[in-house]
């Protein structure tokens, strides 16, 4: 067996095993919690849970509604390709819309303009209105250091707040999900994939994805360090020339402060090996609320964010 034959059957293999954990965590909750819900936004991590999900339980259908928090700044070919997700496969959707939350004074507007920090509200509101017992998170380990001290199994308070001391240990693919009431229990079936990870698998597994996480062509335009687009949440400033560049987004989510990053990658393949010569996670390439400062996405976690 050759070097590079040997690779490609470790690689193979390491797929196989983050799948049989990801099924398995799945299963483990419908058979654990009572009312459990999946966070589905149409980005790649949370159509690659879905696609878990539905391997899961095939050929019965998703025992889960979904849930998605809207910004009311998301992208539209995100938001087409969701709904589209949502009626083939017959499933349910709940919409927290972050608009609602603003309209009757519950939240205020940002200076910034960014909707992003807004969600954790709606989320942790409709949680509680939906008593939903165990909800499943598309993060990862490798994004973002808070969410490298993430369980699979994180257990919230009853203020949905992440408490780290509170983590319990999982050994031996052991989960513990006991909660008091009022409590809720984070599920993070891909805490062990890489971006790479979650490539591969796509390619593998024939995964459909919205258009804009390959090449096109976007108007653009600078601003700290991000190719950031126009649409509902503003932008740009008179001082920022709009350019139309060959693009393709990592990660989508608030529209205000997701950037794109120059790419002519394609196709899967183009954007495995994209990501293979990064040095830098998605999130830390083009998210804006993740530079607010060096814990912001702990501090969000803290309050009851993702």
């Amino acid at each position: 067996m050759t070097t590079l034959e040997a690779a490609t059957d470790a690689a193979r293999d390491n797929l196989i095993a983050l799948e049989s954990e990801a099924i398995h965590i799945f299963r483990e909750v419908a058979g654990e919690f009572d009312r459990p819900v999946i966070l589905f936004s149409g980005g790649k991590d949370s159509t690659l849970l879905l696609h878990l999900a539905i391997k899961a339980f095939w050929p019965a259908p998703v025992p889960f509604p979904l849930l998605h928090v809207d910004t009311g700044h998301n992208f539209e070919e995100v938001i087409d390709f969701r709904d589209r997700v949502v009626e083939k496969y017959g499933l349910r959707l709940v919409v927290a819309h972050v608009q609602d939350w603003i309209d009757d004074g519950r939240l205020v507007e940002r200076p910034d303009g960014t909707r992003n920090p807004l969600q954790t509200q709606p989320l942790l509101d409709t949680i509680t209105e939906h008593k939903f017992d165990a909800v499943f998170g598309g993060g990862r380990r490798d994004e973002e250091r808070a969410r490298a001290k993430e369980r699979i199994f994180s257990l919230r308070n009853a203020f949905g707040q992440w408490e780290p001391r509170r983590q319990r240990p999982e050994l031996w693919n052991l989960y513990n999900g006991r909660h008091r009431p009022g409590e809720h229990v984070r599920v993070f079936p891909l805490s062990n994939w890489t971006e790479a990870d979650v490539w591969n698998y796509i390619a593998r597994e024939g995964v459909d994805l919205p258009s804009i996480y390959y090449a096109h062509k976007r108007k653009v335009y600078r601003r700290d360090g991000m190719w950031l687009t126009e649409g509902p949440w503003g932008g740009p400033r008179e001082d920022e020339k709009v350019e139309e560049l060959t693009v393709r987004y990592r990660t989508v989510g608030d529209g205000s402060c997701t950037g794109a990053v120059e790419s002519t990658a394609s196709t899967v393949e183009d954007v495995i090996a994209e990501v293979q010569a990064s040095r830098l996670t998605e999130r830390g390439a083009t998210r804006a609320d993740d530079r607010l400062s060096e814990a912001a996405m702990e501090d969000r976690k803290r309050e009851g964010y993702f």
